[in-house]
């Protein structure tokens, strides 16, 4: 009866309904949506939209074919050697020429580990517990709108729905690119099982595997806001050969998921159901660097917290992701785009920038006037960092230079 009522009130609060989606086969709606049976029983609604599919798929990128024929221009050669010790220490050496040498982790950017480090590990003389070595090609396009073998997958986090990238999936569709948006379980208008076991990382990574399979092409972007940085990750580190880039966006350090038994979400249940009509309050206090009117406006259209109790409970209990540590992050090849904003109460800055210096291939860029909404507070400021992520590809391969032409002789009188 409580719940009920709670339900009712956080409905009359944030202006929309409850999720109350039942079994369905995956069928397109006529507003644009699509409803994809992941599982049986398990339905997601997923946004799906972008230019009509072309006659003819263009060849699939190969870099080994282009380097044949001499075109070396956007690849990259990724070499690296990760130390972890049995003391937790983690060495990071990069031996290849990468675009972002400033922002690796564990070395001086001349390829050696830092002075101080490598003193302190001669001393403790300790051997290592495992050694991982990377040694590959990847080839770095720019991705622009209407090609066909491009896709970019937008994930939220906990608590949103798809409908805090409106302002982005309005923007690049109108660009050309073709766009996929899905609700995680329990959110939006995807399926809400009542079983705690569903809203666990490894349920909700197999939902975005799901969706990944079904419309991935050749080259695919993921895009993910805070806890959707996570199902980024995986989905990259288990398709390193479909992912093109990945955009992050207040996602938090490269720290393995544990369950925070401090969070306001893990209190019990019935204290959960008595603080459920405070949440959206409390969620426009920590996620947006304003709270006026136009905020408020915001939170209610991007449906942040409309979920219930029993959800979000269920959602941040189920963090739990031993294996995406730092050495998990450290082992990712693809160019990643780190998108902080800098009023943001739930990350703070250090773990983004901690985040930079783990990976190989990557760029923070900070948001004076943005919060953890960013996307929402400031879209045109969002949608131009990304743009220009999906346009940039590496400077060219000095072997993939023209020879300079030989000076003309002088004439002789």
């Amino acid at each position: 009866m409580l719940t009920g009522v709670t339900d009712g009130i956080f409905c009359c609060l944030l202006g929309t309904p409850p999720n109350a989606v039942g079994p369905l086969e995956s069928v397109e709606s006529s507003d644009g949506y699509t409803f994809v049976e992941v599982k049986p029983g398990r339905v997601l609604r997923v946004k799906h939209a972008g230019p009509a599919p072309a006659a003819a798929a263009p060849p699939p990128l190969s870099a080994s074919s282009d380097a044949a024929q001499g075109d070396l221009s956007g690849l990259v050669r990724c070499q690296r050697r990760i130390t972890v010790y049995r003391n937790g220490r983690l060495l990071v050496e990069n031996l290849g020429r990468a675009p972002r040498a400033d922002l690796l982790h564990g070395q001086n950017g001349s390829g050696e580990p830092p002075a101080a480090l490598e003193v302190e590990l001669r001393r403790r003389a300790r051997r290592p517990k495992r050694t991982i070595h990377i040694d590959c090609e990847k080839r770095i396009t720019s991705c622009k709108g209407a090609q066909a073998d491009v896709v970019l997958f937008f994930i939220h986090g906990v608590g949103g729905s798809l409908a805090i990238w409106k302002e982005q999936l309005d923007f690049f569709v109108r660009l050309g690119y073709e766009v996929v948006a899905p609700d995680l379980a329990g959110h939006g208008a995807s399926s809400a099982p009542q079983v705690a076991a569903a809203y666990t990382f490894y349920a909700l990574a197999e939902d975005m595997r799901a969706i990944f399979k079904r419309y991935a092409k050749k080259r695919n972007v993921l895009i993910g806001h805070s806890y959707g940085v996570s199902f980024c990750t995986f989905l990259a580190h288990e398709y390193p050969d479909l992912v093109h880039k990945v955009i992050m966006i207040n996602g938090g350090g490269p720290t393995a998921l544990e369950p925070s038994f401090c969070s306001i979400f893990n209190m019990p249940t019935c204290v959960l159901h008595c603080l459920s009509p405070c949440l959206a309050w409390s969620f426009l206090k920590a996620g947006f660097a304003r709270q006026g009117a136009k905020e408020k406006q915001l939170l209610k259209e991007g449906n942040a917290f409309n979920v219930s109790s029993f959800v979000l409970r269920a959602m941040m209990s189920g963090q739990y992701w031993p294996e995406g540590d730092e050495v998990y992050h450290a082992e990712l090849t693809v160019p990643v785009l780190l998108v902080h904003g800098m009023h943001d109460k739930f990350v703070p800055v250090e773990e983004d920038q901690r985040m930079a210096e783990i990976l190989l291939l990557a760029f923070l860029k900070l948001i004076d006037e943005g919060s953890h909404m960013v996307m929402l507070e400031c879209p045109e400021t969002v949608n131009t960092l990304l743009h220009e992520f999906l346009l940039w590809e590496p400077e060219p391969s000095p072997k993939a230079l023209p020879e300079p032409l030989p000076a003309p002789p002088e004439d002789k009188k």
